[in-house]
């Protein structure tokens, strides 16, 4: 089956199939907010911004990776980027393996024509740097979307379960570290849907990774994709195996957060995403620790109906944000973050 079938099937599956957790949740459930009924604050002067990689956001809101190679990733594409040019947010693209191996599907992936001043990200797997991929195919990839920085995705457990999964991870770390030393731009490593560990988190830092996305459980799982799709009996039985695998987004988010402390690297920055539905999932997890929040799932469903439809769903997400910020009486992000705020 062809890259750009693969991406066809898993826009599909994801509209049209229960693709989450049966019982694993992001954790963020086990958290609250202490409500300040005198917040001395006006509501509307509560600021969100937020610089990331020198660029100022205005929320701390990232439109997560979601697909690209086919008709209907563009149409999706483009009304995201539409609607993260119009908040002022950041995005990232799907994986653009299937572009690298067909240019005539590239513009699926190009959006800097409706958002010309979004912080972008361009997005391929990490594992391919062992089926031949190198420093030239990342830097075809962000030239072809006009990226700011490049995700690689780490998704071990998927490849695993897909019938044409590639299985040879040996030696990543080191080529990993020499796309961070060579590539201009920063580079971001990405889980995609079941979190980054204490130990990996440490591996990826040290390896030079300018910022983590830990992608946690608790939101799509991909096995439960590659459930729907597979060809026969036993590898839909061995995806459906693993339907509550993975580190939480709370906890991924904590042990990312505690390795970057340890390691006194405070300029790497932190993406949390993984299950968030709202915008008080958003405020738990900036009270977290972290510097941006991916959004993907709700935002996808948005997407295949109209820009329109993402404009709204992210005007409410942002709105959420600005109250929960109003009635805790913390008027920029930073006194989110204070102690005594967020308590679990």
């Amino acid at each position: 089956m062809s890259t750009q079938q693969r991406k066809s099937d898993h826009i599909r599956i994801n509209l049209e199939e229960d693709v989450t957790f049966p019982h694993i949740t992001t954790g963020l459930e086990n958290y609250h907010f202490v409500h300040q009924a005198l917040p001395e604050l006006h509501l509307h002067e509560i600021n969100v911004k937020t610089t990331v990689f020198g660029k100022i956001l205005k929320a701390p809101i990232l439109v997560s990776s979601m697909t690209g190679g086919t008709l209907q990733a563009e149409l999706i594409n483009r009304n995201l980027a539409i609607a993260a040019q119009h908040y002022g947010l950041a995005m990232g693209v799907g994986s653009q393996r299937a572009a690298i191996e067909r240019g005539e599907i590239s513009n699926t992936f190009r959006v800097r024509e409706v958002a010309p001043d979004i912080l972008l990200f361009a997005n391929l797997g990490a594992v391919q740097f062992n089926y031949g991929y190198g420093v030239d195919q990342c830097r075809r990839a962000i030239d072809m979307i006009g990226a700011d920085a490049l995700i690689l995705h780490l998704n071990p457990l998927q490849e695993a379960v897909q019938p044409e999964g590639d299985v040879d991870w040996r030696g990543l770390l080191s080529k990993i570290e020499q796309v961070c030393r060579t590539l201009s731009v920063p580079v971001i490593a990405k889980e995609v849907g079941w979190g980054i560990s204490t130990q990996t988190a440490r591996r990826l830092i040290e390896a030079g990774i300018s910022a983590i996305d830990v992608a946690g459980a608790g939101g799509t799982s991909w096995s439960q994709v590659e459930k729907f799709r597979a060809p026969n009996e036993h590898l839909r039985r061995l995806a459906a195996a693993f339907a509550d695998w993975g580190i939480s987004t709370a906890k991924s988010l904590q042990q990312v957060q505690e390795t970057r402390s340890i390691l006194r690297r405070p300029d790497i920055h932190i993406f949390a995403s993984g299950g968030i539905r709202n915008g008080q999932d958003v405020a738990k997890c900036i009270a977290l620790g972290a510097d941006l929040v991916g959004i993907a799932g709700p935002l996808l469903k948005c997407a295949a109906e109209s820009a329109e439809a993402v404009y709204a769903e992210i005007a409410l997400l942002a709105a959420e944000l600005r109250t929960i910020m109003f009635c805790t009486s913390a008027g920029d992000l930073n006194a989110l973050r204070l102690p005594g705020v967020l308590v679990q």
